[in-house]
């Protein structure tokens, strides 16, 4: 397989009732269907500058995060707990936390044991594309129709701003080399499962100053490849990440970008940028619900923390999970506590902070009344929250707590950073 010589005339996949129900292919499926993401791939062979894989972290809802990594034999089990709970669940994925290709023999015996008890199952992966060249006919040999392959850019000097290193076959590659040998197996791998009937969605990190303006080009060169569809993902800034201190992609900026591509090619306009572990409908992760049992942790265990009593205000649907974006809560749920204990003592109403992508970064009016409701509160626990938002709170002293957790387990989370 090579990347020389890619042609614009591979043969588009078939949309079959698989792909009708991949809540990722379709804008239709995702409010009806779930999918389930296995977290079986810890390693990955790549660096790239906007990413940092807590394999442990629960408090984040971003991709390359699992509370767990399981074995092949673990995730079978897991599917089939899952699929007696979700009767709604027609996509299984592997995502992560690393990629599925650098870890391809514990991704190919999971998908064939899994296979093995439900043969009707539709498999996803994802993947950065690196190994692709090597492991895609097998891909194809294990019926998997749905393959996602993040492609950053489509020029190596750019790529090279955007990974660290790349290693290949025993050897590691930085800069321009790196860059453009990822490009070299992402486009040669890419156009071998086109030409073979399988969907590819491809996936595009916007980052602001690096590669946005660079995008509509990458997405023409998808469409001349046949490529399903493509993804443009605001970038998350990750804590611990090279880009850490990068502002959030204005989302702004990402419907602009997403109706400027959508004249070339179909677009994701309902991406969640899920975690590696994530199950579920796309905006309501149900993961926390199917985790391994945690050692409870009595009073006596617990951290240090302040003896007097601070407010914590709580993005929750249901009032179980801590499951909304902070833009889009219409109420919040205040809690008092002391560290050990906490108790719901109001639901408050609240202007929605953000009211849509016009709206969403001009009415001042709207977000300052959300920031005065919350003025008495130490810190806003809640699942997503935009860059700007997190500032403004900051700049009020109330802490942000990111968290996809149960409440209670998001609030003792949040009283020892409050502490």
């Amino acid at each position: 397989m090579s990347c020389k010589g890619c042609s614009s005339q591979a043969a588009t996949g078939e949309i079959t009732t698989e792909t009708q129900r991949h809540p990722c292919y379709s804008a239709e499926a995702h409010h009806r269907y779930a999918r389930m993401h296995l977290p079986i791939a810890p390693k990955c062979n790549i660096s790239c500058n906007y990413c940092n894989r807590k394999y442990d972290c629960v408090n984040e809802s971003r991709p390359g995060v699992t509370s767990e990594v399981l074995t092949p034999e673990g995730a079978q089990a897991k599917y089939e707990l899952v699929k007696t709970k979700v009767p709604n669940l027609s996509v299984v994925g592997v995502a992560g936390p690393g990629d599925a290709l650098a870890n391809w023999e514990q991704t190919k015996r999971a998908l064939s044991l899994i296979r093995g008890t439900d043969a009707e199952v539709t498999f996803c992966l994802s993947t950065n594309g690196l190994m692709l060249p090597m492991y895609a006919q097998e891909i194809v040999d294990l019926g998997v129709k749905h393959v996602t392959v993040t492609v950053n850019s489509i020029d190596p000097e750019i790529g090279a701003q955007i990974y660290n290193f790349v290693t290949y076959e025993g050897k590691t590659y930085t800069g321009v080399k790196g860059a453009e040998l990822l490009l070299c197996n992402q486009l040669a791998g890419i156009e071998y499962l086109v030409r073979r009937g399988v969907l590819v969605k491809v996936n595009i990190v916007m980052i602001p100053g690096i590669n946005a303006t660079h995008i509509p080009a990458v997405v023409q060169k998808m469409r001349d490849l046949s490529v399903f569809i493509t993804n443009i993902m605001p970038l998350i800034p990750a804590p611990g990440s090279a880009f850490a201190d990068f502002p959030q992609t204005s989302q702004k900026d990402l419907a602009k970008l997403r109706e400027r591509c959508q004249v070339d090619m179909r677009q994701m306009f309902h991406c969640q940028q899920c975690r590696a572990d994530a199950i579920g409908l796309l905006g309501e992760d149900r993961s926390p619900e199917f985790r391994a049992p945690q050692s409870p942790t009595l009073p006596d265990q617990c951290d240090e923390v302040a003896e007097q009593k601070y407010t914590i205000a709580v993005t929750s649907k249901q009032g179980i999970m801590v499951d909304q974006h902070f833009g889009h809560a219409k109420q919040f749920r205040i809690y008092s506590g002391n560290g050990h204990m906490f108790t719901l003592v109001e639901v408050r109403d609240v202007t929605q902070y953000c009211v849509g992508v016009e709206g969403c970064e001009e009415s001042d009016h709207n977000k300052d009344k959300v920031l005065v409701a919350l003025r008495d509160c130490a810190a806003v626990l809640t699942l997503r929250i935009g860059y700007e938002a997190k500032r403004r709170l900051f700049n009020n002293d109330i802490l942000v707590i990111e968290s996809c957790d149960s409440i209670p387990n998001g609030l003792l989370q949040a009283s020892k950073l409050i502490s």
